[in-house]
């Protein structure tokens, strides 16, 4: 049958073959080259970095003179400015998310409360036309109603579920990191760096192995560096961090400086601390792990072992029942 499809298509077997090893040579190659490609992944990071040490400096020693705001994202900033979204109350409370979500862009407020104003008109939109106007399913009309208020409630909810969840993954990703960071702070204040230049070594040395621990650091050793206060750098690591190993490392921090008291040896004590809190953390995973199971065991093996073991006895059961007469 294959001879036959071949004569069928005008080619031979070994054109076939040869066709075959071409593309599996070719498929090697592409994946070795892929695998063997240099990625640079903090090069953006560092870009960042540097715009954001250009800024802090351009507000230090620049003139005092208010700029005028250039509209960046053209349509959504005119719009949101028409609404005076900015102006609201909530407007910092949304940028202190975005920035323990790593979007510290001036755009990325712009950008939410945009998403957050159109995004139901949007997806109601989109509802109504699917199943009002062109009655995809032939729905009833209770149940288009439903899905066209879930479409609106889902494109309102939406922003703020993405930001939580990048927030929830970037402080797992620094709870993490947090006890190599400080053992890397312990090493350095040792050697005799100072706070600004300890955080920004770190950084450097952690910039692939945990590069959301590494902005943070980066960020908290320029503003160390311009800032004229001190406190309010590091006040600003807390804001920026919500968690409990931060907020010990940086009471910690404030208190060597206000007190003089040795710096290598209070980030010692923290970095065990945050390691004895990763430990517990990964027991207590692991504690949950039978009552997790159980569903599971209970309704993919439970039935098959039953099957397995008196499945037998029930056909015969049912055999000699069906046997007798009544």
């Amino acid at each position: 049958m294959i001879e036959s499809l071949f004569e069928t298509l005008g080619v031979t077997q070994e054109q076939v073959l040869i066709l075959m090893a071409g593309i599996s040579a070719a498929t090697i190659s592409i994946t070795i080259w892929i695998t063997l490609l240099h990625k640079n992944p903090g090069a953006r990071r560092v870009k960042m970095i540097g715009a954001q040490r250009a800024a802090l400096r351009a507000n230090m020693v620049g003139p005092r003179r208010r700029q005028e705001r250039l509209p960046t994202l053209g349509f959504m900033r005119s719009f949101v400015d028409r609404l005076n979204l900015l102006r609201s109350a909530q407007a910092s409370r949304i940028s202190i998310k975005l920035m323990r979500a790593g979007w510290r862009s001036k755009d990325a407020i712009i950008l939410y409360l945009f998403l957050k104003v159109a995004l139901p008109f949007a997806f109601g939109a989109l509802a109504m036309t699917l199943f009002y106007g062109l009655n995809l399913y032939g729905l009833s009309t209770q149940g288009k109603l439903i899905i066209t208020i879930g479409s609106v409630l889902i494109g309102a909810y939406l922003p703020d579920i993405v930001i939580k969840n990048a927030a929830t993954k970037r402080a797992a990703n620094i709870r993490k990191a947090l006890p190599d960071g400080l053992d890397l702070m312990v090493i350095c204040a040792e050697a005799g760096l100072s706070l600004d230049a300890t955080l920004m070594r770190v950084a450097q040395e952690m910039e692939k192995s945990a590069p959301e621990l590494a902005d943070e650091f980066s960020l908290t050793g320029l503003e160390l560096g311009f800032l004229p206060d001190r406190r309010k750098a590091l006040a600003n690591l807390i804001m920026r961090v919500d968690l409990p190993g931060v907020r010990g490392v940086v009471n910690a921090l404030i208190q060597a400086e206000r007190y003089g008291t040795p710096l290598a040896q209070s980030l010692r004590v923290m970095s065990t601390d945050s390691r004895h809190e990763r430990i517990m953390k990964a027991e207590e995973k692991a504690a949950r792990l039978p009552a997790l199971l159980t569903v599971p065991m209970i309704v993919f093996i439970l039935p098959p072992l039953f099957i397995v073991l008196i499945g037998r006895a029930i056909l015969k059961a049912i055999d000699a029942l069906s046997g007798l007469s009544f």
